[in-house]
């Protein structure tokens, strides 16, 4: 038998109504299964992420809440820290609450995680996808 710990988390209602629909959707028999496989989901992504080694040229993708306090300035002084990863932002807004930028980056991979890292850890940030490729056309035929 595998060891299990229980834990509890809190949740706004809209995510845990969403969620639960997700789960109906793929079938799981409890939101313990479906949280399950969505931590081993974060893991392996983690994992793959930090695998990541050179040179790297990609995107990172970031939803934000717009009213969050001093986020947008947050956001701001930590791509001006990272100027020289960075190559352009694209800045679009979604809703009224709610904005999307897309920093197009290259570099060193680690550097390029470490900024991902710090990007996501802002309180207001709701999302944040990074995107990587192999400069240079190192693509299969």
């Amino acid at each position: 038998m595998v060891d299990m710990d229980r834990i509890s988390i809190s949740l706004p209602t809209k995510l845990l109504g969403e969620f639960d629909e997700v789960i109906s959707e793929r079938g799981y028999a409890s939101r313990s299964e479906a949280i399950r496989d969505a931590i081993r989901d974060y893991i392996i992504k983690h994992k793959w992420i930090h695998s990541l080694e050179g040179e790297r040229a990609g995107t990172i993708t970031i939803i934000y809440d717009h009213h969050a306090s001093e986020l947008m300035k947050r956001l701001t002084e930590i791509q001006h820290e990272n100027g020289d990863l960075i190559v352009a932002t694209l800045h679009m807004h979604l809703d009224h609450d709610h904005c999307m930028e897309v920093v197009l980056v290259k570099g060193d991979a680690k550097r390029i995680r470490e900024l991902t890292d710090k990007l996501t850890s802002q309180k207001g940030v709701k999302q944040v996808k990074l995107t990587v490729m192999v400069p240079g056309g190192n693509i299969p035929e």
